[in-house]
């Protein structure tokens, strides 16, 4: 079995590690065919469309699987349109969902403190960068008053879960103040909170967790929070991969790019596949064969116009490559009777350990990253510590890529670029870690506050949703608070108007303000912005 293989591999032979390994999944992984990837096609136009695919798809949050899984309508299967599914229990089952708002926890079981808690969506309108108006989104303030009928002061480790990804985090990461002064936080992040589905249907066993699968529902949050492992990864310490490696970089490339636009370059060896695993970062291409082991990986060479990483490396985990062939081909296609002359690199080989790979590679991606991005358009890694991003570069691939034993097709070749890119837009929940001390016989207020971005359905769906904006808390998922109250508001709401809820707000008939039932776990909130 693969996670058997790989434990040998990378020496871990304790058996307590291999039993860990197999029983992670119910079934072996698939056997792979001979098979090629490439990433940028063979011709333009299939990159344009895939590039523009990709980033769609990442401005959703990761939720486009919800709905092209579900029904013509945009409602999940077997579910009709605003009954249930992706999004809410009931309502708009929405194609893009932005999680609920959580309540406050804290790190300690049984805090002794009583909880109320007051939360509020602001709903003033916001200006694009050009100065139009905009109605879009909402700032939430989430208040809580915490109440210490004890004879001695009670210091708590508060935390404050919120739904986003390390791309978006600029934006949606919260404040936190403690009777007014702003309190000083640490930032947590838990782990890719998805899942992964088949991009063939059901019907083909063979690739089954090619494509991801976000969160779409509360109830997905629920099942995720609940028992509280996810919240004890979130605190916990990254895996250390310090495991031998040889690493071969490749640099100084040369090609007749005046003749060859997509000049290309081939290494081509031979693995024992059961005693070598291969990890890639800035290759192109990648083709194999099962049985023998034969392997070739290919790249573009760099021209110094087209966008692609420089850092090109090929990492051995387990027995070395031995001796290989470069070649260079016309384009990526690298077929028979379309090699050239002329195509050139210095290649370099480095003993060292995959931890200080991966630490290299991350920060070779951090800078690749960032000089793509516009200045308006913010950048991850100005909010994100690099610490954190390169931790759950170790995370995912430890959790889902070789490293598991059992890697998701979506990973299994190995391509360290999937890797590092999808970290910082993978869905997850974050926390925020600071201190309260509420005085004997006294009461603190903790106020939480961020811009929440609405659930919503696109614009190009022709749904008929297309210009709600769905917006939802939970009342107690995850928290080891006492609540003895809760409520919610609506402030500035005069350019929107309610189209579904289970609130009880009345806009026209002056009601904003809403106590809730603490035994109601979900509420939802779904409003159109006025003409």
């Amino acid at each position: 079995m693969r996670s058997e293989r790989l434990f040998r591999i990378l020496g871990l032979v304790d058996s307590d590690l291999v039993e860990e390994a197999m029983s992670a999944a119910p079934s072996a992984a698939p056997r792979r065919r001979s098979a090629s990837w490439r990433t940028l096609g063979l011709a333009a136009c299939l990159v344009l469309v895939c590039g523009l695919g990709l980033l769609w798809a990442r401005s959703s949050g990761g939720a486009m699987n919800g709905a092209l899984s579900g029904g013509a309508d945009g409602s999940a299967p077997g579910a009709s349109a605003g009954s249930g599914g992706s999004g809410h229990s009931e309502g708009t089952v929405f194609m893009s969902y932005a999680g609920p708002v959580f309540p406050l926890t804290a790190r300690e079981e049984d805090t002794g403190l009583t909880a109320d808690r007051a939360l509020a969506w602001d709903f003033a309108p916001g200006a694009y960068p050009d100065g139009e108006p905009r109605q879009w989104g909402a700032e939430v303030t989430d208040r809580y008053i915490l109440t210490n009928l004890g004879a001695e002061d009670v210091a708590i480790t508060a935390l404050y879960p919120f739904a986003g990804n390390f791309d978006s985090l600029s934006r949606v990461r919260p404040t936190a103040s403690v009777d007014g002064a702003p309190a000083q936080t640490v930032l947590h992040a838990g782990p890719y909170a998805g899942g992964f589905s088949s991009a063939y249907g059901s019907e083909d066993p063979d690739h089954d967790t090619l494509n991801l699968a976000g969160l779409n529902s509360w109830e997905e949050y629920r099942a995720l929070l609940e028992d509280g492992s996810y919240l004890k990864q979130a605190l916990g310490e990254y895996p250390a991969l310090d495991i031998p490696a040889a690493v071969y970089y490749f640099s100084d490339f040369e090609a007749p790019h005046e003749r060859y636009s997509a000049a290309t370059q081939a290494v081509t060896f031979t693995i024992d596949p059961e005693a070598t695993e291969i990890l890639s970062y800035g290759f192109n291409g990648m083709s194999w064969d099962e049985e023998t082991g034969w392997r070739r990986y290919s790249y573009f060479v760099p021209d110094g116009v087209t966008r692609e990483p420089v850092t090109k490396g090929l990492v051995v985990l387990g027995k070395d490559i031995g001796d290989y062939v470069l070649q260079g081909y016309k384009d990526g296609g690298c077929d028979s009777g379309e090699e050239i002359d002329g195509v050139s690199c210095t290649v370099t080989r480095e003993e060292t350990t995959l931890d200080r790979v991966l630490d290299h590679l991350c920060r070779e991606y951090k800078t690749f990253y960032s000089q793509g991005r516009a200045a308006d358009q913010g950048n991850a890694f100005d909010a994100v510590p690099f610490s954190m991003y390169r931790g759950a570069v170790s995370q995912l691939l430890a959790q889902h890529g070789i490293l598991s034993g059992r890697p998701k097709d979506r990973y299994a070749d190995g391509r360290l670029d999937d890797i590092l890119s999808e970290t910082l837009f993978h869905q997850r929940v974050l926390y925020l870690e600071f201190p309260v001390t509420v005085p004997a016989g006294g009461s603190v207020t903790v106020e939480c506050a961020m811009w929440k971005e609405p659930s919503y359905d696109f614009y190009c769906s022709s749904s008929e949703n297309a210009d709600l904006q769905g917006y939802d808390l939970v009342t107690r998922l995850g928290s080891s608070l006492d609540f003895t109250r809760q409520s919610a508001a609506l402030i500035n709401a005069e350019g929107v108007e309610i189209v579904r809820q289970n609130l009880g707000f009345d806009l026209e008939g002056g009601v904003a303000s809403v106590n809730l039932d603490m035994n109601q776990e979900h509420y939802y909130l779904e409003v159109r912005v006025k003409e």
